[in-house]
């Protein structure tokens, strides 16, 4: 979660304007320039490519060369927060885009707008190319530094930006350092080989971090009446895996690393996998565990090279494929601060608290209440 202060926080769930504020920029970022708001919405989503997109309407802006256009044209939006003893707004960034579509309107521009993520999926490889061996934190700058000239990586904690990654051949940027498949069918992806993921963040920049967990800390606590309104439960079991197997093999005559195997091991957890799926696979038979049921499936990278590795990039794995079958939609009062892989508590009816991870929090800029859609792991209720 973006950090507000006391007043800014306050001032969310009660009375304040909310201004907005767009800048614009043809140069990297190294000047920018003020545009007046129309509307704007954002779209921070954590299970798309570029985690943040949205749309615009600016007034009176330049269009073309000299102005905005879908070449060199970057715009930030800010959502301000101002109670009512705060003398100016507290601005909180609401994403940087690069431009993806413009079109010239009775007031101005309409502009369809993309993270920045974009920019470095779009400078494709010429030829493909050997990348490391290196450290994944000099891999990952070289790799968006060339894309974006002046851009660094920051890295949260929770993952060893000093792991060597080892060499490997690729042919597509966005691949190599998020995650996909090489023309061979193989793995690769340098955040993905360290249990990790790779996005934009709210101010635009690159930023590696580690899946993130039920067990995070929590974030905000929306109670039942105040901030939620019509709660919607879904389940669905796409994408639901509760055992992992992970390997490494560089094919290059190294050991080959694991399969290293992880698993849902709650009992408490309806996706409950056994005491050991691996080693006793008969071990629910034999207890009268008879609703356990195992959902198998593996990862395999040639840039994996240790079992520590390996059984990072397993949890990760899990985090992200036991959340998906329980999901809660619901409308709060817009926090401007809240970002897709935050932790949050719901209170779903009333004394009834689930701690869900969202997933996106589309808002109107200037409005009032945010939609949320966020994922859950099921428990048995006791």
């Amino acid at each position: 979660m973006l950090q507000l202060s006391a007043a800014a926080l306050a001032a969310v769930t009660g009375p304040a304007r909310r201004p907005v504020r767009a800048e614009w920029t043809n140069d990297g970022g190294a000047t920018w320039s003020l545009a007046r708001v129309a509307t704007a919405e954002v779209q921070p989503d954590r299970t798309a490519e570029c985690r943040y997109s949205g749309s615009a309407e600016l007034v009176d802006v330049p269009l073309g060369a000299a102005g905005i256009n879908v070449v060199t044209s970057e715009l930030r939006l800010f959502q301000g927060v101002q109670g009512p003893r705060m003398d100016e707004p507290e601005w909180v960034p609401a994403g940087r885009y690069v431009v993806d579509r413009v079109a010239r309107t009775r007031i101005g521009a309409r502009l369809e707008l993309l993270g920045v993520e974009d920019s470095i999926r779009a400078a494709g490889f010429p030829v493909t190319r050997m990348i490391g061996p290196d450290s994944a934190a000099a891999l990952a700058s070289a790799l968006v530094g060339e894309a974006r000239p002046g851009d660094g990586v920051a890295w949260r904690p929770g993952l060893d930006p000093t792991t060597v990654v080892p060499a490997f051949t690729a042919d597509d940027r966005w691949a190599s350092l998020s995650g996909g498949t090489d023309t061979a069918g193989v793995s690769t992806g340098i955040a993905a080989a360290l249990g990790g993921e790779v996005f934009a963040d709210a101010r635009g920049v690159m930023t590696i971090g580690p899946v993130p967990t039920l067990a995070d800390p929590v974030v905000w606590r929306i109670p039942y009446g105040v901030a939620v309104v019509e709660p919607a439960e879904e389940q669905s079991a796409e994408g639901l895996v509760n055992v992992w197997a992970i390997s490494g093999d560089g094919g290059d005559g190294s050991p080959a690393v694991g399969p290293i195997y992880v698993w849902d091991d709650d009992p408490n957890s309806l996706t409950y996998a056994g005491p050991d799926p691996v080693g006793d696979p008969l071990a629910p038979q034999r207890l009268g565990l008879i609703g356990v049921r195992v959902r198998v499936d593996r990862y395999s990278s040639p840039l994996i090279t240790t079992t520590g590795q390996a059984s990072d990039v397993g949890r990760a794995k899990l985090a992200d494929s036991l959340g998906v079958q329980s999901s809660l939609s619901f409308t709060a009062v817009c926090h401007p601060g809240l970002e897709p892989g935050d932790v949050v508590e719901v209170e779903v009816r009333p004394g009834e608290w689930q701690r869900h991870i969202i997933d996106s929090c589309p808002y109107t800029l200037g409005a009032a209440v945010m939609s949320c859609t966020t994922r859950t792991s099921a428990r048995r209720l006791t």
